[in-house]
C-alpha cells in the first residue's frame, strides 16, 4: 500500500461521521457509523459522530467541520444527494463526487456504462409493469433475480423461477419507488473486490447456503463463509483486481469502492455492481480485506479519511 499521507491526527481538524441517514440501509449505517467513530476517537482525532435524518443541514447545524467520513449507506447517502450538498458547503469528504455516486447507486445505469465499455455484466430486463413480464420471460429465461434498481444491501431482492415467483419478486421490489430489473442468474462463484485510494485490496469469495447473499446472510447469519485469500491463482487474482479498478474507473469512482463480481461456470467475470460507501460492521467484507492485506480496522479508517484530502 501507499505511504500514509497524514501522520498527525490534528492534520484532519475537525471530523464529523455522519450515519444514519432515512433509507432502507439505515440501522447498518448506524453500526458502521459507531464502528467508525470509535476507531478515529481511538487515534485521538477530533471527531462528532452526527445521526442524520432527513436534513443534513440541521444535523451539522452551526458546527464548524473541516471534514466529513460519510457513512451513510443507501439513497440520501450514497447516490450524490448528500455529496451535492456537501460540496456547496465546501466540506471535503470520504468516497466518491456528485456524478460517480449517483451513478453507481443505479445499478442499471451501472451496467449500461459497463456494457458501453464492453465489459462483462448479466443479461437484464426493465421491468415497468407486470406487461413486462412474458417478455423478461421470453428474454432470460429462469432462474432469474429481481433487484430495485437504487437499493442496496439485497434490499428488495428476490430469486424467481417461474412466472408466479417473477410476478411476486417484481411486486416487492416495486414497493422501493424506482426502475426494477430482471438480471440473469449466474451460476458461479461470488467475489468481491475492495478499492482503497486506487488499489485494489485482496478478494473475497463469498459462500452462504442462503439462495443468494441477501440481507440476512450479510449482516445476520453465522453461516455464510468468506475466504480471503479467495483461492484464486496469483494470475485470476490480479485480472480480478485489475477489472475490479477498471469497472471503478469507468464510473469515476474516487476514494474507496467495493465491487462484487461473479465468475461464471465458463470463467468469464460478470460485473455486479459497485458500492461507493460500503458496509464497516463486523460482518463488512472492506475491513475483512484490508486485514488480509495486514491492516487492521483504525489504520483503515485512518486510510480512507486520508481521501477526503483535497
Amino acid at each position: 500500500m501507499k505511504p500514509l499521507k497524514i501522520n498527525k491526527s490534528a492534520d484532519f481538524g475537525r471530523v464529523a461521521v455522519l450515519m444514519g441517514g432515512n433509507a432502507a440501509e439505515r440501522e447498518i449505517s448506524l453500526k458502521s457509523g459507531a464502528a467508525v467513530y470509535a476507531a478515529l476517537q481511538k487515534q485521538q482525532i477530533n471527531v462528532t459522530a452526527v445521526d442524520v435524518g432527513n436534513d443534513v443541514f440541521a444535523a451539522i447545524g452551526e458546527q464548524k467541520f473541516d471534514r466529513v467520513f460519510n457513512i451513510i449507506h443507501g439513497r440520501g447517502g450514497e447516490d450524490g444527494v448528500l455529496q451535492g450538498v456537501l460540496q456547496s458547503l465546501n466540506l471535503p469528504y470520504t468516497g466518491s463526487g456528485v456524478l460517480a455516486s449517483a451513478l453507481s447507486m443505479d445499478k442499471l445505469r451501472t451496467k449500461l456504462c459497463w456494457q458501453g465499455a464492453n465489459l462483462n455484466t448479466p443479461a437484464w430486463h426493465l421491468l415497468k409493469s407486470l406487461q413486462d413480464i412474458d417478455a423478461c420471460i421470453e428474454k432470460l429465461g429462469f432462474p432469474v433475480i429481481v433487484k430495485p434498481a437504487q437499493e442496496g444491501s439485497s434490499i428488495g431482492m428476490s430469486k424467481a423461477h417461474n412466472k408466479d415467483e417473477l410476478i411476486a419478486a417484481f411486486t416487492l421490489a416495486a414497493q422501493f419507488r424506482c426502475d426494477v430489473y430482471a438480471e440473469a442468474w449466474v451460476i458461479g462463484a461470488e467475489y468481491t473486490v475492495a478499492i482503497l485510494d486506487g488499489e485494489a485490496l485482496p478478494s473475497i469469495r463469498l459462500e452462504t447456503p442462503r439462495t443468494f447473499y441477501d440481507f440476512e446472510a450479510k449482516y445476520r447469519a453465522n453461516t455464510t463463509q468468506y475466504h480471503c485469500p479467495c483461492g484464486l491463482d496469483d494470475q485470476k487474482e490480479q485480472e480480478l483486481q485489475d477489472l475490479a479498478k477498471q469497472a471503478c474507473d469507468i464510473i469515476g469512482i474516487k476514494g474507496w469502492a467495493r465491487v462484487d463480481v461473479f465468475i461464471d461456470h465458463l470463467g468469464v467475470a460478470q460485473l455486479i455492481e459497485v458500492n461507493t460507501v460500503p458496509g464497516m460492521t463486523d460482518h463488512s467484507l472492506v475491513p475483512m480485506a484490508a486485514k488480509q492485506q495486514g491492516i487492521q480496522f483504525e489504520e483503515l479508517v485512518w486510510r480512507i479519511l486520508e481521501t477526503s484530502i483535497l
